[in-house]
């Protein structure tokens, strides 16, 4: 007997609904139906560079333009440009964290980075997932999932966080590492995948 039940792997047409909205749901969307979407990243895009460009003069306008930029930004948070995020209205970042140079967020899932949290040198946080299926792949497709960051973690250099992570309060992701799935509180990850080498 075949069942009636839809796949909740596969994207599924909803007209009633806007491309944006779908996103923020966490359902299947099209980017290349959406002008809104467009719009949005373009602004951002043009956020991040002219970020960049007035930090290298005066760095205070810099941190002021991030907080333009973002959700919600914590007193002492500290960036050093590159600094590129896609959806900038999605992330937030608490107290005292220290985002170094070359960071990367794309996607518009929500991205919470907790209190003095350390993010080293070219890390990215990829948000989007595409279909397994091809034919949906070649529709344009894709779903976002949330990354979540706990307080007083640290992630090294050059890693690579996955769309739906959450990283535990007080933990360590090694350099160059891609962090698959949730890293418990209190532990050092490292690897590709990230698997936990320590308890702290």
């Amino acid at each position: 007997m075949t069942s009636t039940t839809q796949d909740p792997t596969r994207p599924t047409p909803d007209p009633d609904r806007s491309e944006y909205d779908k996103m923020v749901a966490g359902d299947w969307y099209r980017y290349r139906l959406s002008p809104e979407l467009a719009d949005i990243t373009a602004h951002n895009h043009e956020a991040s560079r002219r970020l960049a460009e007035v930090y290298r003069t005066d760095p205070a306008a810099g941190l002021a333009l991030l907080h333009e930029l973002l959700g919600a930004v914590g007193e002492g948070v500290d960036f050093r440009p590159p600094f590129y995020v896609e959806y900038g209205q999605h992330m937030t970042i608490g107290r005292g964290t220290f985002v170094n140079t070359d960071f990367l967020a794309l996607g518009g899932g929500r991205i919470t980075i907790g209190e003095d949290v350390l993010i080293g040198p070219g890390v990215r946080f990829y948000t989007p997932n595409h279909p397994l299926d091809p034919a949906d792949r070649r529709a344009g497709y894709e779903r976002v999932a949330p990354i979540t960051v706990g307080d007083n973690v640290w992630i090294g250099g050059s890693a690579v966080v996955l769309p739906g992570v959450t990283i535990g309060a007080d933990s360590i992701v090694g350099a160059g590492s891609v962090v698959t799935r949730d890293v418990p509180a209190g532990v050092v990850v490292a690897g590709n995948p990230a698997r936990v080498i320590r308890t702290l």
